[in-house]
């Protein structure tokens, strides 16, 4: 948690003194680093966490495909740069992703030692090494933005903690191997990380061809509000939902070796994900103006209706994502490739009705993405959903009623935040998102307390205990 506060509070700080300009060619250049990505081998190391045999041997091999997978990423990165400045028009993309090259370097001692830490349930370690890695990343971001870097500030920052999180998780993890390059003994790795590479695939089109589209029609300015709205909106979901999929994977693996059903722990775990997600977004939305206004500025305006559009939908969005770590557990990554192929498939569908038009057919720009998400994240949830219930033995009315209290409790929010607006609004942007936020807050608490007791009692069980634990909570009596 102290690391998200300081990660938030660093962004916040450096979107004030950046300008939408810098975020415009910072988000191209990251579709191209998102797009080689999926290819750098990190779902071979996933595998390790899955697997019910691991031995030095098959350590070494893994450690051996990231290295060579991440080598070739860096290669192609560094030549292919001049060719994606072509496309998007900008010369200075090629100069950034040049220089960028250097994370794929570093992928093989961050994603080895992480699943090796996950797989012996030792979060704790991997805690304090992202402790240290937001503090250097906020102080080398907020350095060069204050002495007017610009968009490098936003280039060097990542580097930064990518190489304080390589050095942090090898010595946490002991990560004292040698690389095997040869893969005999060890395809039923190949094989499972194989199609999670092939999904990575997928969900790359899916969540980045809202950029590639937009980068090559909109102009670098509104990109770049469209892509921090987007960033902050994902905050919620990029940075909490992350760290509980990762437990998440780790506990189910535990759970189905066991022979234990893994639908109950779903659903308490989709419960504790909503609790908490929803009520951010749904103010969020409510409080868009005021929000932006008070952390961004006033240059930042035109990112209001944006924001507020996406915090919307966002809801569904983080549902979607907290599935596929129970079917990867059961061994069964096809299911996460069909929901992975079905996102690619609805995702640029409805980017590219969006930015011709959107709902009400001359939303050309930024808000034509957002009636987009309106659109397909619901459709993905539903497809993803459909997908994973029958799976795990849990039918949709299960996950309804588990999932009534928190829409009862944010409805009751909505309620009381818009009439607080209506008649008791101070007109000072500050003063009313720290009143607008206390009301909804305490609504939404006050909802829970007195109607819902136990399940905020188990849920805060949950949250404390998802980091030692692989087992779950039972349900108080």
């Amino acid at each position: 948690m102290a690391a998200q506060i300081i990660t938030w509070t660093s962004t916040i700080l450096v979107v004030r003194l950046l300008e939408p300009t810098d975020y415009g060619l910072f988000a191209m250049s990251q579709v191209v680093i998102t797009a080689l990505a999926f290819l750098n081998g990190s779902s071979f190391a996933t595998s390790l966490v899955q697997t019910e045999r691991i031995d030095e041997r098959r350590i070494a091999q893994v450690f051996g495909l990231l290295l060579l997978f991440n080598g070739s990423m860096a290669a192609i990165q560094f030549v292919s740069a001049p060719l994606a400045a072509a496309y998007f028009r900008e010369p200075l993309v090629a100069d950034m992703l040049r220089i960028q090259a250097v994370i794929f370097l570093t992928v093989p001692f961050t994603a080895l030692p992480s699943e090796l830490l996950a797989r012996r349930l030792e979060f704790r370690k991997q805690g304090q090494v992202n402790m240290a890695t937001a503090v250097i990343g906020a102080v080398t971001a907020l350095t060069l933005a204050w002495f007017d870097y610009g968009v490098w500030a936003l280039v060097y920052a990542p580097i930064a903690m990518f190489v304080t999180r390589a050095i942090g998780l090898s010595i946490a993890a002991r990560l004292l191997v040698r690389p095997i390059f040869d893969p005999r003994g060890a395809w039923d790795l190949v094989t499972f990380g194989g199609t999670l590479t092939l999904c990575q695939l997928f969900w790359i089109v899916q969540s980045q061809s809202d950029i590639v589209i937009a980068g090559r029609l909109l102009p670098t300015y509104d990109l770049g509000l469209y892509s921090e709205a987007l960033f902050l909106t994902l905050i919620v979901t990029g940075r909490f939902i992350p760290p509980i999929n990762e437990v998440a994977l780790a506990a189910y693996s535990e759970l189905h070796r066991a022979k234990k059903s893994l639908g109950p722990y779903f659903l308490r775990t989709a419960r504790m994900v909503m609790m908490v997600s929803a009520p951010i977004y749904v103010g969020l939305a409510l409080t868009s103006e005021a929000a932006i206004l008070t952390l961004f500025g006033d240059k930042w305006a035109g990112m209001i209706p944006v924001v507020g559009g996406l915090a919307m939908v966002m809801p569904a969005f983080a549902l979607q994502l907290i599935c596929s770590p129970v079917t990867n557990a059961m061994g069964r990554p096809k299911v996460y490739l069909s929901t992975s192929m079905a996102g690619a498939f609805i995702m640029p569908i409805a980017f590219l009705w969006g930015v011709n038009g959107g709902l009400f057919g001359d939303e050309t720009g930024a808000m034509g993405l957002v009636h987009a998400w309106w659109i397909a994240a619901p459709a993905l949830c539903i497809f993803t959903l459909t997908m994973t219930l029958p799976r795990i033995g849990v039918s949709p009315l299960a996950l309804l009623r588990e999932l009534a209290p928190i829409a009862l409790a944010c409805a009751a929010m909505v309620i009381a935040v818009i009439g607080v607006q209506r008649f008791a609004s101070f007109g000072v942007p500050w003063l009313d998102l720290a009143w607008n936020g206390f009301v909804g807050a305490s609504v939404y608490a006050a909802t829970f307390w007195f109607g819902y007791k136990p399940l905020v009692l188990e849920t805060w069980a949950l949250l404390r205990n998802r980091e030692t634990s692989p087992e779950p909570i039972p349900s108080p009596a």
